[in-house]
């Protein structure tokens, strides 16, 4: 009986993981062409679907790692990258040195976003709380 239970619990966790994945089959026509018009050099991207439905590609570009995102139509939605504090641009610098001096720094991500343009989402923990931050190039809060 232990053993079945095991079994099934396997099963399950392997059949939630798959529908997290996108077969390169199942990406549509319309993303794929969108991904390489965008990134022509990038031939073997992985594909996963969000939990809005949308695709997502993780790929490497120049050394480093970058995610896309797009709508099932093929609209491109936004490209991220990791980055570090020392890539910021100063007046986000100077805002984080400021104003958030007492969280601790867990993540940087530069975006480039369809309506947003380019910017900044900073990750800060503080008293095991998480608070996400979107800083445009100037240093402004926008979100």
């Amino acid at each position: 009986m232990k053993l079945s239970i095991f079994y099934y619990s396997l099963m399950t966790m392997i059949l939630c993981i798959g529908c997290n994945t996108a077969a390169e089959g199942q990406v549509p026509k319309e993303v794929k062409t969108t991904f390489k018009n965008m990134y022509p050099k990038e031939n073997d991207p992985d594909w996963h679907t969000d939990k809005n439905g949308n695709f997502e590609s993780n790929f490497k570009k120049d050394g480093e790692h970058y995610k896309a995102d797009f709508s099932p139509q093929g609209k491109w939605l936004e490209t991220e990258r990791r980055i570090s504090k020392k890539d910021l641009p100063d007046a986000i610098k100077e805002k984080i040195d400021k104003d958030f001096k007492d969280y601790e720094l867990v993540e940087i991500e530069e975006v480039d976003h369809n309506s947003k343009g380019r910017f900044y989402d900073v990750e800060f923990k503080k008293d095991g709380e998480k608070k996400d931050v979107e800083f445009n190039t100037q240093g402004n809060i926008i979100n």
